[in-house]
């Protein structure tokens, strides 16, 4: 699966810890990938309970992840958006709990 970044989640990613900014493209690789690549697979495939992906509430079509629930407190938000007839993922935002108040 394909993946684009917004603006505002390339300033966010700009602006974590190094160390957040690599705990966040581990849990990515290692867990995010493979579980778009079993949702493509079949979209009926559940996602990790380890990732919390859920939809929020207050943002139609857009998804939260929560990629640590210790120091930090890492959420991102995305869109599975499709591009000449392929799924993409889409990250809008990436931080702490407060990428909800513009997710």
């Amino acid at each position: 699966m394909k993946f684009e970044t917004t603006p505002a989640f390339d300033a966010d990613f700009r602006r974590l810890k190094p160390e957040h900014a690599a705990q966040f493209k581990k849990v990515v690789r290692e867990k995010f990938v493979p579980a778009c690549d079993a949702y493509v697979a079949d979209p009926a495939t559940p996602w990790p309970a380890s990732l919390r992906v859920k939809s929020v509430r207050s943002a139609p079509g857009v998804l939260e992840m929560t990629w640590s629930f210790a120091s930090p407190d890492g959420r991102a938000t995305l869109e599975l958006v499709t591009v000449e007839r392929e799924l993409r993922v889409r990250w809008r935002r990436v931080g702490d709990h407060d990428v909800f108040s513009n997710p």
